[in-house]
């Protein structure tokens, strides 16, 4: 009895491990996720406040000969970028993350050292 009681107390000593460890995965990829999203929101708004004042100072320069050529060139650069920037994005999404990857790896370790203890 007293074996089964101390392998019952290292399997939950194991689980609570494992519970912690899954806890803190979670909150380090909570706050990579906060931290990719005020990048990308900063970026964004830069970038898109650079490439206004870009196109409007070359309409202002060109604004004799060829500001409606400009003013095209601007709209279609800056729609591709954005296009290209939302397939980029998506593909990120798409792809995931590795959440809880070091958890699963110990639980399979944890699994193995069980059935090599085992005999199988």
């Amino acid at each position: 009895m007293a074996t089964l009681r101390a392998r019952l107390d290292t399997l939950l000593g194991a689980a609570q491990t494992r519970l912690e460890l899954l806890a803190v995965e979670l909150q380090e990829e909570k706050l990579r996720i906060a931290r990719l999203l005020l990048m990308t929101v900063l970026a964004a708004l830069l970038l898109a406040g650079a490439a206004l004042f870009a196109v409007l100072w070359l309409t202002v320069a060109l604004w004799d000969s060829h500001r409606l050529l400009v003013l095209g060139l601007g709209t279609l650069l800056l729609g591709a970028g954005g296009i290209a920037a939302a397939t980029a994005a998506a593909r990120s999404f798409a792809a995931g993350s590795a959440l809880f990857a070091a958890s699963l790896g110990e639980l399979e370790r944890d699994r193995a050292a069980l059935r090599q203890g085992d005999g199988r």
